[in-house]
């Protein structure tokens, strides 16, 4: 029986198992996906066993996607220009870290015929996802990136992959198309704050969490008259890429599996 994970801190709300173990059942393969909350201090040892082959692969979340770098053999091109990896395969006795995210992202917004090219964008965060967010934007050909951070300086260390992005401070509200939630506020029901004053609508507020379905971003967008939009389908074609990966097949995405993910 063949073993993949998904690691990260905290990790209770992943979906992923959800996801993989169902795909891993319809498509009649001998293994067992599950998430496991790892500690900084325990990843190399984790990483280890990929080596030896007594894990098979795994899926890499928050705060863990740089961290994991130092462990591995090899990086894709979007890992290495993005300094981000969610994936990591077992590939000819080398460990080779993928970036499924940038993928992910860019087949979500495609599939809601979402046209980025020429849009100005609005990114809250700068960790996690969001080097490959701007990647995935970039090669949209989104006309402006501008990225708010709380910590300032972390923003701003984004620009040594992406030199071209503006950053502001945290709780300034430039004009933007699109505004994209990257952080973490909103999993436990929190709000962000933002200024909505001159926000109007007929703007797109997309969030990257899925769980739960409805932050209290998105319904203050949803409120302002706004296009809404969580990171279901994001999660669920980063999933496919790394299924894919893994396995060599492209597993099925359809109304079953969308239902899967909505348990809150």
């Amino acid at each position: 029986m063949k073993k993949y994970f998904v690691i990260g801190n905290p990790i209770k709300h992943s979906l992923s198992p959800q996801l993989h173990n169902y795909w891993l059942e319809q498509n009649n393969i001998k293994a067992v996906y599950k998430k496991i909350k790892l500690e900084e201090s325990e990843i190399e040892n984790f990483i280890l066993k990929i080596k030896n082959q007594e894990i098979n692969g795994c899926n890499v979340t928050v705060p863990f996607k740089k961290i994991v770098i130092p462990f591995l053999d090899k990086l894709s091109s979007e890992a290495e220009h993005t300094q981000s990896v969610n994936t990591i395969c077992f590939d000819n006795g080398d460990l080779v870290g993928y970036n499924t995210d940038i993928g992910g992202f860019q087949k979500a917004i495609n599939s809601l015929n979402y046209k980025v090219k020429d849009k100005e964008i609005l990114i809250l965060g700068a960790g996690g996802v969001v080097p490959s967010i701007i990647f995935a934007l970039n090669k949209m050909e989104a006309s402006k990136i501008t990225v708010s951070n709380r910590t300032y300086k972390k923003a701003e260390n984004l620009r040594t992959q992406f030199n071209k992005i503006n950053i502001v401070n945290w709780g300034e509200v430039p004009d933007f198309d699109m505004i994209i939630n990257a952080t973490s506020i909103g999993l436990n029901n929190e709000s962000i704050n933002l200024n909505t004053t001159n926000i109007g609508d007929g703007k797109f507020f997309y969030d990257v969490i899925y769980n739960p379905r409805e932050t209290n971003f998105l319904k203050e967008g949803k409120k302002l008259g706004n296009q809404i939009e969580n990171g279901k389908l994001m999660f669920i074609y980063q999933a496919f890429e790394a299924f894919k990966l893994w396995h060599n097949i492209e597993p099925t995405i359809n109304s079953n599996v969308l239902k899967l993910l909505d348990n809150d």
